[in-house]
């Protein structure tokens, strides 16, 4: 597949025929467009890219500031469009739509913007770069381009792999032709989840307005708001993806959507559905196995911190334990470790609801709660199955607990997660639900407590000095020189923030801390000890970040107590 634009610049030799090839091979396998491709390759950068295409067409560069483009985009509503092509419309005198694009060769984009406005259109040029963070800023982080996976996904191609049933396909495909500007809405919205890399999608129906919003980075941010009167049509369509009851609305129903996304990759989404006084709110959870990074140096952890981790898994028995609320990391930390200990030698199983990250090499077993088959008739029958290693999803009640216990008392590694504020409340929460100390002690090896805070945008963050109140309430000096993020954004991130990071408390178990369980001591004095012994609390740990330039001081008032 040879685009005009790479033959172009073959012919003009600015491409040797082994970087054409190199090309040729990169839009095949990715999907890339040709600007994209040689940028990948780091053939040119988008200046010296945008450079010859403008003396190889006569073309001037754009500056597209210049253009109120915002209001015209929000006028045309060609959001789809501008996506899939990576191209602008800038101006509009009610004859001629001027696109700018990276790529003026692109032929097929010009004709589907001349048939969707039915408008002539002028090509101008404009920088890949600069144009990319003018699409992000419109229309969200992660929009443009091509998605995460490599080849674009079309609304199309999204419908048709969804994972169900021939006579569910049919109810499907009845449905599309009934409603198809509904299906249509539903397919969108998907695939812009999957390229924001939202977490969550929630549908929300009220008296006088139906909403749309994504949970990015952590922050629910309104995408849609359809006419309220789809609301039922909106949720039928769902449900029935979900392969659920669509005449129920009395009553929460639970179901799963599946998508694949190429031969290797597939997105579950976990669906929830919730009647509520202006009709059923759905909340979809993207379980993404390949978006996670497994890697504990990008987790956020400071050297002592992931060496206090480090020598945990290394030992031969033992309970590890993750805490803190829902959508703090706790997964993707309780998996980074369960990736390290994955070797040939050891046999490890996990009970989860769901399973969100497969790991070739390890059992992992889903948990169905509805059958009587919970985490802790899964961990009495792992532990007929010879393992060495047993990961439990949570802790819920205290049958798992003293199983969870029992097991690393006698020769099992043993990772779990709770919901408690911090490392030292684990342990009272544990002795609460009835867990004797003397068993605690002998068990618990280590505690991480941890949430997630938005990383600032290295390339957009504007430096401060904390004031007086600052300076007292984060323990900082005048001198200090800290980082907000840039409301605005830029052309790499959302707002002034890209991505998240972990802050963590750890706490390792020694005899001083045994000594004290046993004591049955206070939350206060157990973390007394453990911050005698070295340990950051959640509130070191985040002004840490915060000193380091990694995140700000909204995002720590955010998500933790100071």
């Amino acid at each position: 597949m040879l685009t005009n634009l790479i033959a172009i610049l073959r012919q003009a030799q600015l491409l040797s025929l082994t970087q054409e090839k190199a090309l040729v091979e990169h839009i095949q396998a990715s999907g890339a467009s040709a600007p994209e491709a040689l940028l990948d390759l780091a053939i040119f950068d988008s200046q010296e890219l945008s450079e010859h295409i403008s003396q190889l067409f006569a073309l001037p560069i754009q500056n597209l500031s210049d253009y109120a483009y915002p209001e015209l985009c929000q006028q045309l509503g060609l959001r789809e469009l501008i996506m899939r092509y990576q191209a602008l419309p800038i101006e509009n005198n009610g004859l001629v739509l001027t696109l700018a694009m990276a790529d003026p060769t692109h032929l097929q984009a010009e004709e589907e913007f001349r048939f969707a406005t039915g408008l002539a259109i002028e090509v101008v040029l404009a920088d890949y770069k600069v144009l990319q963070g003018a699409i992000r800023r419109l229309y969200g982080r992660s929009l443009a381009g091509h998605s995460a996976q490599g080849k674009e996904i079309s609304q199309d191609e999204l419908a048709s792999l969804v994972d169900i049933s021939d006579d569910e396909q049919q109810q499907v495909e009845d449905l599309s032709q009934d409603d198809s500007p509904v299906s249509r809405f539903i397919n969108q919205i998907l695939l812009d989840a999957v390229r924001k890399g939202a977490s969550d999608i929630h549908f929300e129906p009220y008296e006088s307005l139906y909403r749309v919003r994504l949970r990015c980075d952590g922050i629910l941010v309104q995408t849609q708001q359809p006419a309220s009167h789809l609301g039922r049509r909106l949720a039928a369509r769902i449900k029935i993806l979900a392969k659920l009851d669509i005449a129920e609305r009395r009553l929460p129903q639970d179901g799963r959507i599946k998508l694949r996304l190429n031969a290797t990759t597939a997105i579950d989404m976990r669906v929830s559905t919730l009647p509520t006084l202006w009709g059923e709110k759905i909340v979809l959870r993207l379980l993404d196995s390949s978006a996670a990074s497994l890697d504990i140096d990008k987790l956020g952890y400071n050297e002592m911190q992931k060496q206090l981790y480090l020598n945990a898994l290394k030992q031969p028995q033992g309970m590890i334990l993750m805490t803190g609320p829902t959508g703090s990391g706790k997964t993707v930390s309780l998996y980074t470790g369960l990736s390290l200990l994955n070797r040939e030698q050891v046999n490890i199983s996990t009970a989860e609801d769901p399973v969100e990250i497969n790991l070739p090499g390890i059992n992992q077993v889903q948990v169905q709660p509805k059958i009587g088959f919970g985490f802790a008739k899964a961990l009495r029958s792992f532990l007929r199955q010879d393992p060495d290693i047993v990961m439990v999803g949570e802790i819920r009640d205290v049958e798992t607990a003293e199983i969870a216990v029992k097991a690393a008392q006698t020769g099992h590694l043993v990772l779990s997660t709770l919901h408690t504020n911090s490392a030292a409340e684990t342990v009272i929460r544990l002795a609460n639900m009835g867990i004797e100390p003397f068993n605690l002690a002998s068990s618990l090896s280590l505690i991480i407590a941890q949430r997630l805070a938005r990383r600032l945008c290295p390339n957009c963050k504007v430096a401060k000095q904390p004031n007086v109140t600052e300076q007292q309430q984060f323990d900082l000096s005048a001198d200090d020189i800290l980082y907000a993020a840039d409301p605005n954004g830029c052309s790499e991130c959302t707002k002034g923030y890209s991505g998240r990071v972990g802050i963590y408390e750890v706490m390792a178990f020694n005899s001083q801390l045994a000594e004290a369980i046993m004591q049955r001591a206070s939350i206060t004095h157990i973390e007394a000890i453990a911050k005698a012994n070295g340990m950051q609390t959640l509130q070191e740990s985040g002004i840490e970040k915060l000193q380091q330039g990694i995140t700000s001081i909204d995002e720590l008032q955010r998500v933790l107590y100071f």
